[in-house]
């Protein structure tokens, strides 16, 4: 396995992908139910969606990053320009919609589980016809997420992927939660022009339709190039070709929450990856930077600076990243 990219490009990793706000509620007393009204007794307003998740936290983990996307001309459209500008990435490349709002997610957190409720708003216009080989051609590698949230993406997902080996990149891709559960894309055609494939456990079972994690991997192996699994409290699982490794979690017994933790494991992953990390060392980085994000709330609020990242990873989890 190897993803050592062009180090000669403007940017290291282009993400292209949704943006939208996150307002998150927590302390509550139970989850609401119909008819009633509770109390939350904290309200964070900050960036989310998991493409700007991982694309502020692998900014922050030291990696030349751009972002490509479309927001509102808006408060919350602001908020995300501003947010991903101040963890140095490169926003450039993000259209501002005339006509629809900044997409938002408002996350119920009750003990260890979530509900959450999306408005798409301006990510569902972007569409491929958007993406220019200019684009591509000015960073190393390319990951893409939340495909399913996107459907000017997803309808011509595999388009993109072939543009982007045209332009001499390496590929990620997380395609998250299918919200209509249909799972309609051709994977057998797109994987083979992934090279990372980023699935967490329910994903993976989902697409293939299978009942095991063995017989899931069985069946999409022979068309993935790389396929890193995310196992939460089990930790990560890599398999290419003939490779399989397991690596162990780094727990925390403190968790604020677990928004953006998976994000968080992608940026971790892919950094190493992009600088010609073996399996073990990419699936490591990623545990570690998947546990830095639950110490605190949100999916960026651990990533401060790559000082701060360094610093809860050795006093929380005695590892050196």
């Amino acid at each position: 396995m190897t993803g050592k990219g062009n180090n000669k490009k403007k940017f290291e990793v282009l993400v292209v992908g949704e943006l939208n706000v996150d307002i998150i509620l927590n302390g509550m007393d139970s989850m609401p139910s119909m008819g009633t009204e509770i109390l939350a007794d904290e309200m964070t307003v900050t960036l989310g969606s998991s493409s700007a998740i991982l694309a502020s936290n692998i900014s922050t983990l030291g990696v030349k990053t751009a972002f490509l996307g479309k927001v509102g001309q808006d408060d919350f459209g602001k908020l995300v320009l501003d947010t991903l500008a101040g963890k140095k990435v490169d926003t450039g490349f993000i259209f501002r919609s005339a006509d629809k709002k900044t997409g938002a997610t408002i996350v119920l957190n009750y003990d260890n589980d979530r509900a959450m409720v999306t408005y798409p708003g301006a990510m569902e216009d972007l569409t491929v016809e958007d993406i220019m080989m200019a684009h591509l051609e000015t960073a190393g590698h390319l990951h893409v997420s939340s495909v399913f949230l996107q459907p000017g993406i997803k309808k011509n997902i595999v388009s993109l992927f072939e543009k982007a080996k045209k332009a001499g990149m390496t590929t990620s891709l997380d395609v998250q939660w299918d919200p209509e559960e249909k799972w309609d894309i051709d994977f057998a055609g797109l994987l083979p022009l992934v090279d990372v494939f980023l699935p967490n456990e329910t994903e993976l079972l989902a697409i293939t339709g299978e009942t095991t994690i063995d017989r899931a991997i069985k069946q999409i192996a022979p068309f993935a190039n790389t396929i890193a699994l995310k196992m939460g409290a089990k930790g990560s699982l890599g398999v290419h070709g003939k490779e399989r490794w397991e690596q162990p979690p780094f727990l925390n017994e403190q968790v604020v929450d677990a928004i953006g933790a998976g994000d968080s494991f992608n940026a971790g992953f892919i950094s190493a990856f992009i600088r010609g990390g073996s399996l073990q060392e990419c699936l490591r980085k990623g545990n570690i930077c998947g546990a830095v994000n639950t110490t605190t709330a949100g999916g960026t609020g651990a990533f401060v600076s790559l000082k701060s990242v360094r610093e809860t990873a050795k006093n929380k989890f005695d590892v050196d990243i």
